[in-house]
């Protein structure tokens, strides 16, 4: 049924397993842990113009801020008329609310990548000689119990909140805070936390990891265009 996967998880298993013989001499049983941390980190490197892009785009937003507020004056009965015109306005400036979402969804792939190669037993007809990493002692293919996935999850909750938080503020400063599926967007963090209940630690890992770094992307390329 996933077979089409076979190749992308061929190819992560030999790119995670050279990365961990790299730190091995450093890191020793957690050489495979930290090859999926520097994994993903190579992945946000990647999607990094596409996170630049999306910061433009809020600063696009929150300069349509008077617009789109003169707008909910103009008709402040009629929620239909207010998100036509809303709608109208980011469309002739190219903008959307839905661009800050694009360096999460294109990272859905590469996370169903790392959960089938540490749920497959075996690689390319051979063993997977990364299920026997581990992550202060509980196996990174191993599912929810444990003191390590709990504080996996208490990590991934406090890096949720600043993202949520993060979100509400650029939906405020755009003028748009009520906005259709505005909700959902600042929920959606959130959702990492459960995740962690059904994915193993090694595709926790990789979210706790993605999700801190757009925090910290954010501040900086933030500081950056506004510096």
């Amino acid at each position: 049924m996933f077979g089409f996967l076979d190749v992308p998880v061929s190819g992560a298993h030999h790119i995670v397993t050279w990365l961990a013989l790299l730190s091995q001499p450093l890191t020793g049983q957690l050489s495979i842990a930290l090859a999926i941390v520097l994994f993903t980190a190579g992945i946000r490197l990647l999607l990094l113009p596409l996170s630049k892009a999306a910061v433009r785009g809020e600063r696009a937003r929150a300069a349509l801020a008077p617009q789109i507020r003169k707008v909910r004056e103009r008709y402040p009965d009629d929620a239909r008329r207010q998100y036509e015109e809303v709608t109208k306005l980011q469309q002739e400036t190219g903008t959307s609310m839905f661009v800050g979402c694009l360096p999460m969804l294109l990272q859905l792939p590469f996370f169903v990548v790392m959960y089938r190669l540490f749920s497959s037993t075996a690689v390319g007809g051979q063993p997977n000689s990364l299920l026997a990493g581990t992550l202060f002692g509980t196996p990174l293919g191993d599912h929810f119990h444990g003191p390590v996935f709990v504080g996996i999850a208490v990590l991934l909750a406090v890096v949720a909140w600043f993202s949520s938080h993060w979100q509400a503020k650029m939906l405020e400063r755009s003028g748009s805070p009520d906005v259709p599926g505005g909700k959902l967007v600042r929920l959606m963090p959130y959702g990492t936390v459960l995740a962690t209940a059904v994915v193993p630690l090694a595709a926790g890992l990789y979210l706790l990891t993605t999700t801190t770094w757009s925090v910290i992307e954010r501040a900086v390329l933030r500081r950056e265009q506004t510096g």
